[in-house]
């Protein structure tokens, strides 16, 4: 038996290992996400003037993607615990990869809802993989700042994904070739090719970890497995994922997290259309200028992920972070153009911010093994999010020419998420089920396989 202090050591030397060698490669796969998830915002004059697509039909079919994520979410969790997060994710990037690929095809309305739709069905189960692929191999006390980095690579992604369309769209006529089919055809066929080295990068199981020393690898796999027995412990019983749906606690979480989706996709994929509207830019400056408020985000997220190790309660932070980007988008809807970015790089600041600081209030006191579900239910329901604001705001614009009511609504449903957050119930420590484990209605998943 290895000492106290030894095993101590090596878990922290071994988790030290996972963040230099693993989340890099899991941030590699977020950025890729977000590249397939963004283009066609980047690509929708485009389409509008080479396929036909209008607004209402361009912000339906954005949306469509996350009516799929959220039909598809509960199954695709259900597999992954079947086949192992290592094989999950690797399927999901190559599946969304390949539709995405197919987007440079696209000739019609219908072919552009088809293949959105299946990008979401593809998609479906990528952050819950990933949660619970930390929760595999991160103890507790360091799962938190994982999933914070991980969220953040958000933000990093979104300010590199500008530049990058506008360079590729720059290649229009290109092997005759029109810049929205560089688009979508390169950005997909990069996730093809990450998917499947992601496949042998990643180890499915901790003693697997040829990057791991054997005392390193039995002390890591000791401390999850302790921690599995002390949840298993302090929840008792056995649950049902589905009736978590009637947790009133789970409800509240989706419905914040349904407001903090509708900002982040209303900007997303509307974002590139605002900045159109300053005079005199380009696809390839619309690209860098749209990188701005993603990049304010980043620093935003370093402070409030400073600020949340020092603060006791989560919730005043994420009440200042749904308020700023209440503000900046009240603001940037009555502001000229050049003034509206200022103000919606200032409403990134807090709606990004709010991201990572919402997930520490669900994560904390979840069982390992019911945390993927859990995450799934939220996810997926707070992801309609994603359908009600692209679809929403392009029927605004069809109707108005203009998108600012659909800010003027964006900056209330933020002002009442923020009054939402003081209803929740925060947990003080890792062994409190979280929602008192759904009233014991909560079906723990069968462990992976991976």
């Amino acid at each position: 038996m290895m000492s106290l202090d030894n095993a101590v050591t090596d878990v922290a030397s071994a988790t030290k290992k996972f963040f230099k060698r693993v989340l890099p490669i899991m941030l590699v796969m977020l950025v890729c996400n977000q590249l397939n998830r963004s283009n066609i915002g980047y690509a929708q004059d485009h389409l509008q003037a080479d396929v036909g697509i209008g607004a209402a039909a361009y912000g339906f079919g954005a949306g469509l993607f996350f009516i799929a994520y959220a039909i598809f979410e509960l199954p695709s969790n259900v597999m992954m615990e079947k086949y192992g997060a290592k094989v999950w994710l690797a399927r999901i990037m190559v599946s969304w990869g390949i539709v995405s690929f197919l987007m440079a095809f696209v000739q019609n309305e219908t072919m552009f809802y088809v293949l959105r739709f299946l990008l979401g069905a593809a998609e479906a189960g990528f952050f819950p993989a990933v949660i619970f692929y930390f929760a595999r191999w991160v103890p507790a006390g360091q799962r938190g700042k994982a999933t914070a980095i991980f969220i953040a690579g958000s933000s990093i992604a979104a300010a590199i994904s500008g530049p990058i369309a506008g360079m590729l769209l720059s290649l229009h006529g290109a092997l005759g070739l029109r810049g929205w089919q560089w688009l979508f055809g390169f950005e997909g066929a990069l996730s093809v090719v990450v998917g499947i080295t992601v496949f042998f990068l990643l180890d499915a199981r901790i003693r697997d970890a040829k990057w791991l020393t054997p005392r390193e690898k039995d002390a890591l796999s000791q401390a999850i497995a302790a921690e599995d027995a002390q949840h298993t412990t302090a929840g008792g019983g056995k649950i049902n994922r589905w009736k978590m749906l009637l947790n009133p606690q789970i409800l509240l979480l989706c419905g914040i997290y349904f407001s903090v989706q509708l900002s982040i996709y209303a900007n997303t994929f509307w974002l590139p259309s605002i900045i159109k509207q300053i005079p005199g830019t380009t696809d390839l400056t619309v690209g860098f200028l749209s990188s701005i408020p993603w990049i304010c985000a980043v620093f935003a997220m370093y402070f409030a992920a400073k600020w949340q190790d020092k603060a006791k309660s989560k919730r005043p932070l994420l009440v200042a972070a749904l308020l700023v980007a209440a503000i900046g988008t009240f603001a940037a809807a009555v502001a000229s153009p050049v003034m509206a970015l200022v103000f919606l790089a200032i409403a990134a600041m807090g709606f990004k911010s709010a991201s990572p600081l919402f997930w520490t209030i669900p994560q904390s006191g979840l069982h390992p093994l019911v945390l993927a579900p859990a995450i799934a239910i939220i996810n997926s329901l707070g992801n309609l999010g994603g359908f009600v604001a692209p679809f929403g705001f392009g029927i605004i614009k069809e109707q108005t020419g203009s998108v600012i009511p659909g800010l003027f609504a964006l900056a209330a449903a933020s002002t009442i998420a923020a009054g939402l957050v003081y209803f929740l119930k925060e947990r003080r420590n890792e062994t409190e089920p979280v929602a008192d484990a759904a009233d014991h209605s909560v079906e723990a998943p069968a462990p992976s396989r991976a």
